[in-house]
């Protein structure tokens, strides 16, 4: 291989896991959008107030937070949600570089650029979805999609990042844990969507003993409304404000769900540390579950802090990632690592 060859699989490698990061910051700054109610900062899109920054807008914001001190719309939160599209356009036109690179050097990738023509339609369906969050005014069915979204970019890029990152080969007796894998991705997906759901109804607090609710296994809960999927922030879908026992309902669920998926994900990793070329990521994923269960319990004890709200939400980032990681190896189980024998000296 070339000098220039082997330095244009580096600038792709180096761009591709510069992206996956930047994804990762970009979901746990979201989540913080989300956390502080700076959803509708700037209540129009994509500008604030039809400005670039809120600089631009700071008289349609004072005269906002005049009429509702305690509103949306502060010149705060403003920066957050402005921050927050920024770094989404700035993730756009790095996911474009990547595409261009890989076509350009499909060649000497000796990759299909289709993954990440793939990963570029991803971002704009998440920037409209990013849209959709202010136009329909926070309205949960859609922010919690949005959440998805991000967690669906942080599976494609960690796909591709797999592509350029040479590992242990593993084993052809490892596929028979292919379906496991997946299964276990779908349930930490669906347990993630339950969290989003949680936090884009306000349900956090629903549920403030542990490990019972309201004193009670089962408390009075009506699931009905409280998974009614298509309704405003804090309605019903007859308009009525949502019950208690609806935000109960959204709460128990996550929480008692985030058992089963700690359990079998626990049980998986232990299956996986064993076979070379998943070691690593077993491990990890054992890590992270411990880490998702303290800061889970230390939301309810300690009343839903910002910073471990933050972080609970970054957890479930990066166990996303380790699931991508595991199933994409366990996919090629038997066959040589995508990127084995690449080694960048240059």
């Amino acid at each position: 291989m070339t000098v220039d060859a082997v330095r244009a699989r580096a600038r792709y490698r180096k761009l591709v896991f510069l992206t996956l990061f930047f994804t990762l910051d970009l979901v746990m700054f979201g989540a913080f959008v989300r956390l502080t109610d700076s959803g509708l900062g700037c209540p129009d899109w994509p500008g604030c107030y039809a400005s670039f920054s809120p600089i631009g807008a700071l008289d349609h914001i004072r005269a906002a937070t005049e009429s509702m001190p305690y509103g949306p719309v502060t010149l705060g939160k403003a920066w957050i949600e402005m921050i927050h599209r920024y770094a989404g356009t700035i993730l756009g036109i790095l996911i474009i570089a990547i595409l261009y690179q890989a076509w350009r050097y499909r060649a000497i990738l000796a990759q299909s650029p289709a993954l990440a023509a793939v990963i570029l339609v991803a971002v704009c369906v998440q920037g409209a979805f990013g849209k959709w969050t202010v136009t329909h005014k926070l309205m949960p069915l859609v922010v919690t999609t949005h959440l998805l979204g991000g967690m669906a970019l942080l599976v494609l890029l960690t796909w591709l990042a797999a592509r350029q990152k040479a590992h242990d080969a593993v084993p052809a007796e490892a596929g028979r844990w292919r379906a496991f894998v997946f299964a276990g991705l779908l349930l930490l997906i669906v347990q993630i969507g339950l969290g989003g759901w949680v936090s884009t109804n306000y349900a956090a607090l629903a549920c403030m003993d542990f490990p019972t609710c309201h004193g009670q296994w089962v408390p009075d809960m009506d699931f009905h409304g409280g998974f009614s999927l298509l309704r405003a922030l804090g309605e019903l879908p007859s308009g009525e404000i949502i019950s208690q026992n609806a935000l109960t309902a959204i709460h128990w669920t996550h929480r008692n769900f985030a058992f089963v998926v700690v359990l079998y994900l626990g049980w998986l990793a232990s299956r996986l540390r064993g076979y070379p070329g998943l070691r690593g990521p077993a491990r990890l994923l054992n890590v992270m579950l411990l880490v998702q269960l303290f800061t889970g319990l230390a939301t309810v004890f300690l009343q839903w802090p910002l910073l471990i709200a933050v972080l609970h939400n970054g957890g479930a980032a990066i166990l996303t990632m380790v699931c991508a990681t595991l199933a994409v190896r366990v996919g090629r189980a038997g066959k040589p690592p995508l990127a084995a024998g690449d080694k960048i000296t240059v």
